[in-house]
């Protein structure tokens, strides 16, 4: 039976820098296993944010699982609600809930930090308890996910509002990003509300002792309602699971009627556990068709500028899953594995680009002679001409429809 994986190094695209000699931190990085698909598969680019949407993780993933945006998309927020197991009445509306840093220079506030210093699941926990207690007066509850990334539910709320990504302003004034229009005034409230509720909260106090950034303020965006979404088995006749550390990704994987593997030891950022990811992955599909694995190293990496931080990214991914996974994979007759990024991060912006994404795909070695003198990059992709333009098109190309 043919199994099918996508390995995805989320915001691994980049632009070319200076001091990697005009390099890319793809081009730059060492990446063997990588660069071995692209020699012995197909390399291509592939349309992960259709024309009208901006560049976020929850667009370009439900494209590279095969949902077409234009189609299914009704929201970041819904998609986060999925995972941490809070149903959505149909006049309800989430959004996503960031606890961020803010700092004030000469009267001004700053974004100073969209993760509130990467503050953990634990202490994160203890703030949004507080949060749902205190504002339950205001008609919404608060849900706590993962580190910084938070639920809140508005009953009866509005969805139409412009609001902004907190990384798309990393260390610039949040004035002009506030949300705006349908239900800002309410949105604006609940921020201002939780600054004073957050300033001496005793999580804060003990960060601010031990000189850490402290959880400042909420940030609400990426609302939505509940969106109507078939499974994978329903659109492409396969099963599978998903494994990341993202409540978005984990989110539609439920959607998507996959199994949510609880992987110990992950955690989104450059410290997480990339072996248990792969090893995981593989004992699924003893009993599964299909697995995706999401990294975010590479893109809080991007979202943070530490190049440092993306190049050690790139390379773990590349030794520690891909690697891991091609190894079972050339073992195999009937494995196909595709790699690529859903969407650009580069550390020079500190946030996502609408530039196509390069994608690998694997299906066998073939014969010596068709192995191709080139590596996995962005330019190598562009090079070959091969472009994959709708949402559709990755997985169909994945599983040979």
């Amino acid at each position: 039976m043919s199994k099918y994986i996508i390995l995805i190094g989320d915001g691994m695209g980049d632009e070319p820098i200076a001091s990697l000699g005009g390099k890319t931190p793809l081009e730059a990085a060492a990446t063997p296993n990588m660069d071995f698909i692209a020699e012995v598969g197909e390399l291509g680019m592939f349309n992960s944010v259709p024309e009208g949407f901006p560049p976020g993780s929850d667009v370009a993933n439900m494209s590279i699982l095969g949902y077409s945006p234009a189609e299914y998309y009704s929201g970041r927020a819904p998609l986060e609600a999925a995972n941490i197991g809070v149903e959505l009445a149909s006049d309800e509306a989430a959004f996503r809930c960031n606890l961020v840093t803010i700092s004030e220079v000469d009267g001004v506030k700053i974004m100073a930090d969209y993760s509130a210093g990467h503050i953990t699941t634990e202490e994160a926990e203890e703030i949004v308890k507080t949060l749902d207690r205190e504002l339950l007066k205001e008609g919404v509850r608060f849900y706590p996910g993962k580190v910084y990334r938070h639920l809140l539910v508005w009953a009866g709320g509005m969805v139409g509002a412009e609001t902004t990504p907190p990384h798309d302003i990393s260390d610039k004034p949040i004035e002009a990003h506030l949300p705006s229009g349908e239900g800002a005034d309410k949105l604006n409230e609940l921020m201002r509300l939780s600054e004073d509720i957050l300033r001496d909260h005793p999580v804060n106090i003990k960060r601010r002792a031990e000189g850490k950034p402290t959880a400042d303020s909420i940030w609400l965006w990426g609302q939505g309602r509940a969106p109507k979404m078939p499974t994978i088995k329903e659109l492409y006749g396969i099963e599978g699971s998903i494994i990341s550390a993202v409540d978005l990704l984990n989110g539609l994987g439920v959607y998507a009627g996959l199994d949510v593997i609880d992987v110990p030891g992950i955690t989104g950022y450059i410290d997480t556990d990339y072996n248990a990811k792969a090893e995981y992955a593989i004992e699924s599909l003893k009993t599964k068709d299909f697995v995706c694995i999401h990294v975010e190293a590479p893109d809080e990496a991007g979202h943070q500028g530490r190049l440092d931080h993306k190049l050690k990214a790139i390379e773990d991914f590349d030794k520690l899953v891909v690697g891991r996974i091609m190894k079972e994979a050339r073992k195999q007759d009937d494995w196909n594995v595709v790699v690529l990024y859903d969407h650009p991060t580069p550390v020079e912006l500190k946030t996502h680009t609408l530039d196509k994404v390069a994608y690998a795909l694997y299906k066998g070695e073939g014969d010596e002679s068709s192995k191709k003198t080139r590596g996995y990059s962005e330019a190598s992709a562009r090079a070959t001409g091969v472009a994959i333009e709708t949402a559709s098109g990755l997985m169909k190309r994945l599983i040979g429809e």
